[in-house]
């Protein structure tokens, strides 16, 4: 038997927002379209859902497809249908965004899919909506950090204090007060200092802290 006939059918696709943390500065992946309609124009990267397929699994599938990473840190940003939104077909995009780590991710993908990383305050105008997909998903990646440490993903394994403050600065847009900011974060057990030593960015050299996931998961309220 079958169901719903005479009902217009309606592709499905997702849209990925990577979110990655380099120079200092909060930065997403995105390339030019290599098809029609809007071949050439500024895109993010996304793809159709199988008839067999979860939309959370087409969004793995789809970042796996460009970084070559699993469990990567993901969250959906919601529908978007506008009927015109797509000129070739009648499609509704489910977008999601994503974080990871800069320095884990394989410069060779990013060349073979022809992506760069580009400042989130330097977007360009990109394909349909994808302008928007940003926007909301930046926002609701502000609302995130407040209450869930998801910054950590963008960091490396081992940071300094200097370079987790400026993440928090460049996710929310304003200057923080170092003072302030350091004694929230001693305050936090899970954010753990070692005995090595950054001598990177200054002569004096900085001590490197790490997150610690145990203790994190032990302390069930976190508010930065």
């Amino acid at each position: 038997m079958k169901y719903y006939e005479g009902y217009t059918k309606v592709l499905v696709s997702v849209d990925c927002i990577i979110f990655g943390f380099d120079e200092g500065k909060l930065k997403i992946l995105i390339g030019r379209r290599k098809y029609n309609p809007g071949r050439g124009e500024w895109s993010l990267y996304g793809g159709f859902v199988a008839a067999d397929e979860d939309v959370d699994d087409a969004a793995k599938r789809t970042l796996y497809e460009l970084t070559g990473m699993r469990h990567i840190y993901m969250n959906q940003v919601g529908a978007f249908g506008r009927v015109d939104r797509d000129p070739g077909e009648r499609v509704v995009s489910i977008a999601y965004y994503a974080l990871i780590n800069v320095s884990e991710y394989d410069e060779k993908l990013r060349l073979e899919h022809g992506l760069e990383w580009v400042d989130v305050d330097n977007i360009p105008q990109m394909y349909s909506d994808h302008n928007e997909m940003v926007s909301k998903a930046h926002r609701l990646m502000q609302d995130k950090l407040k209450t869930e440490p998801i910054g950590f993903r963008l960091l490396p394994h081992l940071f300094t204090l200097t370079q987790l403050q400026r993440l928090y600065e460049v996710v929310y847009g304003a200057e923080l007060d170092k003072r302030n900011f350091r004694k929230r974060v001693k305050d936090m057990d899970f954010i753990e200092k070692t005995e090595l030593i950054d001598k990177k960015s200054s002569k004096r050299g900085a001590y490197l802290y790490r997150f610690n996931r145990r203790i994190y998961d032990e302390e069930p309220n976190f508010k930065m």
